[in-house]
């Protein structure tokens, strides 16, 4: 019986060892209650703009939040791209270049 308690102290000290801390953030980085911190809330990204000789106008993007301009304008200058509705789903490919957004 006396080995059983020994092993299962070692085994306990073992676990706790190898479980991950808990990390409790301090007062001044936890905010007011139920406030979350400012880097991770939703804000929804910037507005993405192109042009193409074969589109009229300038063609403005809402990005989804796992989206960046740099893609849209890769998929917009693919060939092969198919399957999104950006720029009222043009069928225009390749010579999109990114424009500025200011208002008119």
């Amino acid at each position: 019986m006396r080995y059983l308690i020994g092993y299962g102290a070692r085994g306990l000290a073992v676990l706790l060892l190898l479980a991950p801390a808990a990390r409790v953030p301090s007062p001044a980085e936890a905010g007011p209650r139920g406030a979350r911190p400012l880097a991770t809330q939703d804000a929804p990204p910037p507005k993405c703009c192109f042009t193409n000789p074969g589109y009229s106008g300038t063609c403005e993007v809402q990005p989804a939040k796992d989206e960046s301009c740099g893609q849209i304008l890769d998929y917009l200058n693919n060939p092969m791209s198919q399957g999104k509705d950006y720029c009222g789903s043009t069928s225009v490919r390749g010579g999109w270049k990114s424009a500025s957004c200011e208002a008119k």
